[in-house]
C-alpha cells in the first residue's frame, strides 16, 4: 500500500474530513454526547497542544487508561499529531500490571478515567510518573490552542503501542508503525467488511485492544462514518439497548457475548433490524452459535482471527464467502502458512503452527528482544495458534499451540470438543483442558457454564459425554465435566485455559 514518504497518520484519519465536507457530520455518538468531525479536529488539536504544554516532546510516550468515550479519540490522535506515542492499555487490569507498564514503557504522562483510580493511584505510588485524570486533562485542554501542525514522520516510524493481553506472563508492548492503522482499515475494514461512509459502527469489544480499536475508531474514521461508544461493561441488555437506540449497521462482539445474547433472546425478541453484518473475533466462533444467531436474528456472524501484533483481522469470513466453524480465508494483503515443529509446511488437513505476514504487523516488542526474535522472524509473525486448512481452503482454529492435548498419542483440539458441547441446548459455554487420569495419562476435562442458573446433574453429564462420543472421534470425549458459573477470560474474550489447568 503506497503512502507518502513523509506524513502523519492523524491527517487522513481526522483532518481530511473537513476538506471533504464532513465537518457537520457526527463522528462519535454516546448516550450523553455527540461529536462532529469539526469538533473532533478541534479537540484533537487542543489535546496535542495540551500534551506539548505538559512538557512532552516528540517520541515521548503517553499511557492512557481511558474508558470508551470521546476523550479516548482526543488523546490518542492528539498525541499522534504532536509526534507523541499513545499507549492505551487494558482498563480491566490491576495495580501490579499498571505499575509494571509505567516502568516498562518509560511513559512521561499517565491520563486515566477516574473510574480506574483505585488501581491506577496505588500503581502511581509504586512507580511514580506525572498523572492526570481525564476530567483534569479536559479542563486544561479547553484552554489550549485549536490549531496544531502535524509532525511529519515516515510510514515505518513508531506511532503507537498496544500491550498484549498478558494471558501468559507479563504483557508485552507491541510497537506499531505510522502505516499500520491505514493498512488494517483498508485491507479488512474496506475491502473485506465493506465499511462505507454511510455505516454506523458499534463495538462491544473495547477500544483498548486491537480488535476494538479498529472496530470502534479506525474503521469509522478511515471511511468518514460514525462510531457509537458505550463505556459500560458489555452485557446482553446493554448491547441490545445501544443497538435499538442508535441503529448501527455494523456490530462487533466476541463469542462469549454472542452466546449470552442468544440466551437473553430466548426470553424475548429485540430489534436488531439495523444491523447488516456482525463480526466476531477473540476466540473461535462455534458453528452452533453461528447457526442459532442466524436463525434467531436473520444476520450472519463473520468470524475471523487477528492479534495485537497484526493489529486487526488477517483471516476472515465475509458476507459472500463464509463457512461456519472456520475462521474463513486469508484477508487479501496477508500471507499465511501452517508449519510443523521443524518449520516445514504441513500437508492439507494437518494441524500446525500458524504464521502470517502483512504490512500492519508490529515492528518489535518493547524491551523484549528475545520474544521479538521468537515471534517476528523475517517479516513473519508466529501467532502461537494451531490451525489446519480444509479441502475448500477455509482455515480452522485448533486452539493455542500450548492448549493442544495429546490423548492416546493423538493430538486433540480443545476447540473441537468445546464446539460439540455448545451444541447441547443446556450449554452456554465450555472449555476443555488436559487432566491426568488415575494412570497419569492426559484426557480431556470439560468446564461447562449452563444457560440457566443451576448446577448440572449426573444425567446431564452423561448426555454431554454421549454427545461427544457420538459426534467426535471416540478418544476425544471429556472424561470429567465440572460445572462453573463463568470461565476465566482475557479482555479480548479468549478463554484462559491455563487457569483451569491450575
Amino acid at each position: 500500500m503506497r503512502l507518502s514518504s513523509r506524513f502523519n497518520v492523524a491527517v487522513p484519519f481526522v483532518d481530511r474530513h473537513l476538506a471533504e465536507g464532513r465537518g457537520a457530520k457526527l463522528a462519535i455518538r454516546t448516550t450523553s454526547e455527540d461529536v462532529t468531525y469539526a469538533e473532533l479536529v478541534e479537540r484533537v488539536n487542543r489535546a496535542g497542544n495540551t500534551l506539548l504544554a505538559k512538557g512532552l516532546v516528540p517520541g515521548d510516550r503517553l499511557l492512557m487508561v481511558v474508558k470508551d468515550c470521546p476523550a479516548f479519540f482526543f488523546l490518542f490522535w492528539g498525541a499522534i499529531k504532536a509526534g507523541i506515542v499513545p499507549i492505551p492499555p487494558n482498563t480491566l487490569l490491576r495495580m501490579p500490571d499498571y505499575a509494571y507498564m509505567f516502568e516498562d514503557s518509560g511513559c512521561k504522562l499517565v491520563v486515566y478515567s477516574s473510574e480506574f483510580a483505585s488501581e491506577i493511584e496505588p500503581a502511581l505510588a509504586q512507580a511514580p510518573v506525572e498523572a492526570l485524570t481525564v476530567d483534569a486533562f479536559l479542563g486544561e485542554m479547553a484552554k489550549a490552542s485549536a490549531a496544531l501542525e502535524a509532525r511529519l514522520a515516515a510510514p515505518e516510524d513508531d506511532c503507537f503501542w498496544l500491550y498484549s493481553s498478558g494471558s501468559t506472563g507479563r504483557p508485552k508492548g507491541a510497537v506499531h508503525r505510522q502505516r499500520d492503522m491505514v493498512v488494517s482499515s483498508e485491507l479488512y475494514g474496506v475491502r473485506v467488511l465493506g465499511v462505507t461512509e454511510s455505516d454506523v459502527s458499534f463495538s462491544a469489544a473495547k477500544l483498548f485492544f486491537a480488535y476494538g480499536l479498529g472496530n470502534g475508531m479506525t474503521f469509522p474514521l478511515w471511511t468518514g462514518s460514525t462510531a457509537i461508544l458505550d463505556d459500560r461493561r458489555p452485557t446482553p441488555d446493554s448491547t441490545f439497548e445501544m443497538i435499538e437506540r442508535f441503529g448501527p449497521t455494523l456490530y462487533y462482539g466476541v463469542p462469549a457475548l454472542y452466546a449470552a445474547q442468544l440466551a437473553a433472546l430466548e426470553k424475548g425478541g429485540r430489534d436488531l433490524s439495523s444491523v447488516r453484518a456482525c463480526v466476531s473475533a477473540g476466540e473461535a466462533l462455534p458453528a452452533e452459535i453461528f447457526r442459532r444467531w442466524k436463525e434467531r436474528t436473520g444476520t450472519i456472524i463473520l468470524d475471523g482471527i487477528g492479534s495485537t501484533e497484526a493489529l486487526h483481522i488477517f483471516i476472515a469470513n465475509r458476507l459472500d464467502d463464509y463457512k461456519p466453524g472456520t475462521s474463513g480465508r486469508p484477508v487479501p494483503g496477508y500471507d499465511v502458512r501452517i508449519l510443523d515443529e521443524t518449520g516445514k509446511a504441513v500437508p492439507p488437513g494437518a494441524s500446525g503452527r500458524l504464521w502470517i505476514r502483512g504490512e500492519s504487523a508490529a515492528k518489535y516488542y518493547w524491551n523484549k528482544p528475545e520474544r521479538t526474535a521468537e515471534t517476528m522472524v523475517d517479516g513473519w509473525l508466529n501467532t502461537g495458534d494451531t490451525y489446519r486448512q480444509d479441502d475448500e481452503g477455509y482455515l480452522i482454529y485448533d486452539g493455542r499451540s500450548d492448549d493442544m492435548l495429546k490423548v492416546g498419542g493423538i493430538w486433540c483440539s480443545p476447540v473441537e470438543i468445546e464446539s460439540c458441547l455448545i451444541g447441547h441446548g443446556a450449554v452456554l459455554e465450555a472449555a476443555i483442558v488436559g487432566h491426568a487420569d488415575e494412570h497419569g495419562l492426559t484426557k480431556p476435562k470439560a468446564f461447562v457454564v449452563l444457560k440457566h442458573d443451576g448446577t448440572g446433574d449426573p444425567a446431564l453429564t452423561e448426555e454431554l459425554m454421549t454427545l461427544c462420543r457420538t459426534s467426535l472421534a471416540p478418544y476425544k470425549y471429556p472424561r470429567w465435566v465440572e460445572y462453573v458459573t463463568e470461565l476465566p477470560k482475557t479482555a479480548t474474550g479468549k478463554i484462559q485455559r491455563f487457569k483451569l489447568r491450575a
